[in-house]
Protein backbone atom coordinates (compact mmCIF):
# COMPACT_ATOMS: atom_id res chain seq x y z
CA UNK A 1 0.00 0.00 0.00
CA UNK A 2 3.00 2.46 0.98
CA UNK A 3 4.25 2.00 -3.07
CA UNK A 4 0.62 2.89 -4.02
CA UNK A 5 0.88 6.20 -2.02
CA UNK A 6 4.41 6.88 -3.09
CA UNK A 7 3.38 6.73 -6.92
CA UNK A 8 0.40 8.32 -6.79
CA UNK A 9 1.93 11.24 -5.33
CA UNK A 10 4.82 11.24 -7.49
CA UNK A 11 2.41 11.34 -10.55
CA UNK A 12 0.26 13.71 -8.65
CA UNK A 13 1.76 16.69 -7.06
CA UNK A 14 -1.35 18.47 -7.26
CA UNK A 15 -2.12 22.00 -4.71
CA UNK A 16 -5.46 22.92 -3.78
CA UNK A 17 -6.35 26.10 -1.70
CA UNK A 18 -6.06 26.23 2.85
CA UNK A 19 -9.03 24.68 3.81
CA UNK A 20 -10.67 23.89 7.17
CA UNK A 21 -9.04 20.58 9.37
CA UNK A 22 -12.54 19.30 9.12
CA UNK A 23 -12.97 19.35 5.39
CA UNK A 24 -8.63 18.18 5.17
CA UNK A 25 -9.89 15.14 7.29
CA UNK A 26 -12.52 14.46 5.51
CA UNK A 27 -11.33 14.44 2.05
CA UNK A 28 -8.14 12.77 3.09
CA UNK A 29 -10.19 9.92 4.35
CA UNK A 30 -11.99 10.66 0.83
CA UNK A 31 -8.85 9.63 -0.72
CA UNK A 32 -8.01 6.84 1.55
CA UNK A 33 -11.01 4.88 0.62
CA UNK A 34 -10.21 5.31 -2.86
CA UNK A 35 -6.42 4.03 -2.56
CA UNK A 36 -7.85 0.90 -0.64
CA UNK A 37 -10.62 0.74 -3.37
CA UNK A 38 -7.55 0.66 -6.04
CA UNK A 39 -5.88 -2.16 -3.69
CA UNK A 40 -9.03 -4.40 -3.48
CA UNK A 41 -9.63 -4.31 -7.05
CA UNK A 42 -6.06 -5.16 -8.33
CA UNK A 43 -6.87 -8.07 -6.22
CA UNK A 44 -9.69 -9.35 -8.79
CA UNK A 45 -9.18 -11.69 -11.55
CA UNK A 46 -10.39 -9.01 -13.93
CA UNK A 47 -10.66 -6.00 -12.07
CA UNK A 48 -13.43 -3.09 -12.77
CA UNK A 49 -11.57 -0.71 -14.96
CA UNK A 50 -14.08 2.06 -14.48
CA UNK A 51 -11.33 5.30 -14.16
CA UNK A 52 -10.45 5.87 -10.20
CA UNK A 53 -9.97 10.01 -9.86
CA UNK A 54 -8.77 11.59 -7.21
CA UNK A 55 -8.59 15.08 -6.89
CA UNK A 56 -6.07 17.34 -6.13
CA UNK A 57 -8.24 18.78 -3.23
CA UNK A 58 -8.06 14.90 -1.83
CA UNK A 59 -4.52 14.40 -2.58
CA UNK A 60 -3.23 17.44 -0.64
CA UNK A 61 -4.97 16.49 2.41
CA UNK A 62 -3.97 13.25 2.27
CA UNK A 63 -0.48 14.53 2.08
CA UNK A 64 -1.32 16.74 5.00
CA UNK A 65 -2.51 14.15 7.47
CA UNK A 66 0.61 12.54 7.91
CA UNK A 67 -0.43 8.97 6.47
CA UNK A 68 2.60 9.71 3.99
CA UNK A 69 5.95 10.09 5.15
CA UNK A 70 7.36 12.46 3.61
CA UNK A 71 11.48 12.98 2.69
CA UNK A 72 13.35 14.31 6.24
CA UNK A 73 13.03 18.33 5.19
CA UNK A 74 10.19 18.61 3.12
CA UNK A 75 7.46 20.39 4.40
CA UNK A 76 4.28 21.81 3.60
CA UNK A 77 4.09 19.92 0.79
CA UNK A 78 1.55 21.19 -2.17
CA UNK A 79 0.41 19.99 -5.59
CA UNK A 80 -1.40 21.90 -8.78
CA UNK A 81 -2.39 19.57 -11.48
CA UNK A 82 -2.91 21.28 -15.55
CA UNK A 83 -2.96 18.60 -17.85
CA UNK A 84 -0.14 16.27 -18.04
CA UNK A 85 1.75 19.10 -15.54
CA UNK A 86 2.36 18.75 -11.90
CA UNK A 87 3.89 21.72 -9.87
CA UNK A 88 5.09 20.57 -6.60
CA UNK A 89 5.44 24.17 -3.82
CA UNK A 90 7.59 23.24 -0.36
CA UNK A 91 9.58 24.30 2.15
CA UNK A 92 12.66 22.34 1.98
CA UNK A 93 15.35 22.48 4.74
CA UNK A 94 18.30 21.06 2.69
CA UNK A 95 20.50 21.17 5.45
CA UNK A 96 18.32 17.62 6.82
CA UNK A 97 18.06 16.87 3.15
CA UNK A 98 22.31 16.70 2.98
CA UNK A 99 22.18 15.14 6.37
CA UNK A 100 25.12 12.89 6.37
CA UNK A 101 26.08 12.97 3.08
CA UNK A 102 29.00 15.93 3.06
CA UNK A 103 30.21 17.15 -0.45
CA UNK A 104 33.12 19.92 -0.99
CA UNK A 105 31.79 21.08 -4.98
CA UNK A 106 31.02 24.74 -4.45
CA UNK A 107 27.99 24.36 -7.07
CA UNK A 108 26.25 22.07 -4.47
CA UNK A 109 26.34 24.74 -1.72
CA UNK A 110 23.44 26.68 -3.01
CA UNK A 111 21.60 23.84 -1.80
CA UNK A 112 21.81 24.95 2.18
CA UNK A 113 19.24 26.34 4.25
CA UNK A 114 15.34 26.07 4.36
CA UNK A 115 13.75 27.46 1.10
CA UNK A 116 10.60 27.94 -0.55
CA UNK A 117 11.21 25.69 -3.75
CA UNK A 118 8.70 24.86 -6.73
CA UNK A 119 9.30 21.90 -9.04
CA UNK A 120 7.49 21.53 -12.18
CA UNK A 121 7.68 18.52 -14.25
CA UNK A 122 5.49 16.33 -16.99
CA UNK A 123 3.81 12.96 -15.58
CA UNK A 124 1.89 10.79 -17.30
CA UNK A 125 1.33 6.82 -17.15
CA UNK A 126 0.43 4.43 -19.59
CA UNK A 127 1.33 0.40 -20.29
CA UNK A 128 1.45 -0.37 -16.37
CA UNK A 129 4.47 2.32 -16.47
CA UNK A 130 4.40 5.37 -15.14
CA UNK A 131 7.45 8.48 -15.85
CA UNK A 132 7.80 11.81 -14.68
CA UNK A 133 10.45 13.95 -15.76
CA UNK A 134 11.02 17.51 -13.96
CA UNK A 135 11.38 20.29 -16.32
CA UNK A 136 12.29 23.14 -13.30
CA UNK A 137 12.94 23.58 -9.75
CA UNK A 138 13.36 26.96 -8.77
CA UNK A 139 14.48 27.94 -4.85
CA UNK A 140 13.17 30.78 -3.44
CA UNK A 141 11.60 32.07 -7.07
CA UNK A 142 14.75 31.95 -8.57
CA UNK A 143 15.87 28.90 -11.27
CA UNK A 144 18.35 26.06 -10.34
CA UNK A 145 20.78 25.63 -13.83
CA UNK A 146 19.55 22.01 -15.05
CA UNK A 147 23.54 20.46 -14.30
CA UNK A 148 23.60 21.91 -10.74
CA UNK A 149 20.14 20.09 -10.16
CA UNK A 150 21.72 16.92 -11.82
CA UNK A 151 24.87 17.06 -9.53
CA UNK A 152 22.34 17.70 -6.40
CA UNK A 153 19.96 14.99 -7.56
CA UNK A 154 22.52 12.29 -8.48
CA UNK A 155 24.43 13.40 -4.68
CA UNK A 156 21.41 13.03 -2.37
CA UNK A 157 18.35 11.77 -4.11
CA UNK A 158 19.34 8.86 -5.68
CA UNK A 159 21.03 7.19 -3.23
CA UNK A 160 18.26 7.12 -0.76
CA UNK A 161 15.83 6.88 -3.36
CA UNK A 162 16.83 4.59 -6.39
CA UNK A 163 15.19 4.50 -9.62
CA UNK A 164 14.25 8.33 -8.61
CA UNK A 165 15.86 11.37 -10.70
CA UNK A 166 15.17 14.08 -13.08
CA UNK A 167 13.57 11.60 -15.55
CA UNK A 168 12.20 8.54 -13.57
CA UNK A 169 10.12 5.56 -15.27
CA UNK A 170 8.66 3.06 -12.86
CA UNK A 171 6.33 0.49 -12.64
CA UNK A 172 2.90 1.65 -11.70
CA UNK A 173 1.41 -0.45 -8.59
CA UNK A 174 -1.56 -2.22 -8.03
CA UNK A 175 -2.37 -3.35 -11.76
CA UNK A 176 -2.93 0.67 -13.23
CA UNK A 177 -2.35 0.79 -16.70
CA UNK A 178 -2.94 4.29 -17.07
CA UNK A 179 -2.88 7.34 -14.90
CA UNK A 180 -3.55 10.91 -15.82
CA UNK A 181 -2.94 14.52 -14.66
CA UNK A 182 -5.81 16.60 -15.42
CA UNK A 183 -6.88 19.97 -14.47
CA UNK A 184 -6.71 18.91 -10.65
CA UNK A 185 -7.25 15.42 -10.87
CA UNK A 186 -5.20 12.71 -11.34
CA UNK A 187 -7.29 9.91 -13.30
CA UNK A 188 -6.32 5.83 -13.52
CA UNK A 189 -7.58 3.09 -15.02
CA UNK A 190 -6.94 -0.59 -13.52
CA UNK A 191 -6.63 -3.46 -16.01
Amino acid sequence: MFELRFWIIALAWLAVPAVSIAADASLAASAERKMEYLHQNSERSHPDSRPTTLTESEINAYLASGHVRIPAGVQSLRLVGTPGIITANCRVDFDKVRAGRNNTNPLLRLFSGIHDVDVQARASGSNRKGRVQVDSVAIDGIAVPDFVLQLFVERYITPRYPGVGLDSIFDLPERIDAATVGSHTLTMVQR
